[in-house]
């Protein structure tokens, strides 16, 4: 080969590079709305509209004012949103969850009455109900979770999801067994369309701070070391997750995601169901504070971080920043108005 034919070809990259039409004919990875998921934090009470000191742009919602903020999601293109639930009280048991007038229930209720055109997802753990902060029940040996009677509510917590509308159900707590009792538990009571969405691979993570302060989940003793995974391993990533396939889960979730892209590529090189990533509150609010502090361009930042998750191979990505991305692809001359 000559010299100019070597140049001709390392050449190449810079031709499919020169301009914005070439660039969008040849690239490898999309973003859309569709993949994207919203958190949505939904409050007791009436009225509502309740900032998140470390979550700048993210609120609790009562749910009077949930629907119309939903619907304003709608409207700019969002497909999706998870529901997270502040009960009025919280005890051991975490009581509140599957309550049939709990918060997410009739937060669900409400959202189908309204015909709001969305994918609804419900957070299925036991944390944001507990006074104890922990995603289980106590074990009598001292223990934060004792798994067995965890999964019992962890059954009952699904069905009463389901039986409220939710179109997906998203057992996070990482508490062993949990794919099989949930979908005989929601199989039984005639649920077998609602899939579950599980936290097969979730670390105990330093960047879960600004989601505990939103949901007053934070453990009121010890952490969650012994039942979420250790942040130095991968293998054992991939052990975790074929157990929940083998017990019939429907997608698995990877948590957080920016410090576990290389846990997301080796999931989807290992498995074909879909994959999500959760862009945690942590990684969403070091983004916000660089932003405000004028220290990065948030738009280009937010849009170059969830391409590279969903360039890990990550098809569905939960993030705070979906309202963000939707409202940001606008047309530059609609003047959509957030919900009230």
């Amino acid at each position: 080969m000559t010299f100019d034919n070597i140049i001709g070809h390392r050449s190449r990259p810079r031709r499919m590079r020169r301009t914005q039409r070439i660039r969008d004919l040849v690239h490898e990875t999309d973003l859309g709305l569709e993949h994207l998921i919203q958190g949505v934090f939904v409050t007791h009470g009436r009225n509502k509209k309740q900032a998140i000191a470390s979550m700048p742009g993210i609120y609790r919602w009562s749910i009077d004012r949930l629907i119309p903020y939903v619907k304003s999601l709608a409207d700019i293109g969002l497909k999706h949103i998870v529901l997270f639930g502040l009960p009025a009280q919280k005890d051991a048991m975490g009581s509140g969850a599957d309550d049939e007038n709990g918060i997410i229930q009739q937060a669900l209720r409400a959202l189908k009455r309204a015909k709001v055109d969305m994918t609804f997802v419900a957070d299925t753990c036991l944390c944001e109900y507990t006074d104890h902060g922990h995603c289980g029940l106590p074990a009598v040996d001292g223990s934060p979770v004792d798994n067995e009677s965890t999964l019992e509510r962890l059954a009952s917590l699904a069905v009463s999801q389901a039986e409220a509308g939710a179109d997906i159900v998203a057992p996070s707590g990482m508490v062993d067994g949990t794919v099989a009792v949930v979908r005989e538990a929601l199989n039984r009571n005639n649920f077998p369309h609602v899939p579950i969405l599980m936290y097969s691979v979730k670390y105990q993570s330093a960047f879960y701070g600004p989601f505990r302060e939103a949901a007053a989940g934070a453990p009121q003793k010890g952490d969650r070391s012994s039942y979420q995974m250790d942040i130095r391993n991968a293998r054992e990533a991939l052990y975790e997750a074929s157990l929940d396939i083998a017990e019939g889960a429907d997608m698995l979730m990877v948590k957080p995601a920016l410090s576990y892209l290389d846990v997301i590529q080796r999931l989807r090189q290992h498995c074909d169901l879909p994959i999500a990533a959760y862009n945690v509150s942590g990684e969403y609010a070091m983004v916000k504070a660089a932003a405000q502090n004028g220290w990065l361009d948030e738009q280009k930042a937010v849009l170059e971080i969830l391409t590279s998750i969903r360039r890990a191979g990550a098809d569905l990505i939960l993030t705070y920043h979906a309202e963000s991305v939707a409202r940001w692809r606008q047309p530059k001359t609609s003047k959509k108005l957030r919900g009230n």
